[in-house]
């Protein structure tokens, strides 16, 4: 009977084996990964609802929200409230200002059937998955939605 010796600095063969297998699995799934659609709309989901949005900030610190289609008001953040809203829009109004795009081109609200919330800039096309914040923060952006005109 032979035996499993293998000589000094080389690996047994079934760790190599193994070690190709797990490496062409991770590349395998990787590339599977990669080309899965990561907005749900790329999957040819539909909203359950949506609506276009304008974020207008205000010279005493407030943010107008306004119906990108009717221009009426949605509702009017007071200085350092809804603070989730703010950063958020911060955060998207920076890349705006770096693609030179500005306030009238609307932003996206959407919720999904499988329970997602995003929020896209159609200017850039960038996408905040706002349910991956939690379900409080999610909130304040989804009765924006939910107010009606």
């Amino acid at each position: 009977m032979g035996s499993a010796v293998s000589r000094p600095g080389t690996l047994p063969r079934h760790m190599v084996i193994g070690t190709a297998l797990v490496v062409a699995g991770t590349l395998a799934l990787a590339s599977l990964g990669h080309r899965a659609p990561t907005n749900p709309a790329d999957a040819g989901a539909r909203p359950v609802a949506t609506r276009d949005l304008r974020f207008a900030d205000r010279a005493d610190g407030a943010i107008v929200v306004t119906d990108a289609r009717s221009l009426r008001v949605v509702e009017t953040l007071a200085p350092g409230t809804e603070n989730f809203v703010r950063g958020g829009m911060r955060g998207l109004a920076r890349e705006r200002n770096r693609a030179g795009i500005g306030e009238d081109v609307p932003f996206r609200l959407s919720t999904w059937p499988d329970g997602r919330i995003t929020l896209q800039d159609m200017g850039t096309g960038n996408t905040m998955e706002l349910h991956a914040f939690g379900r409080t923060n999610a909130e304040a952006f989804l009765k924006l939605l939910a107010t009606e005109e």
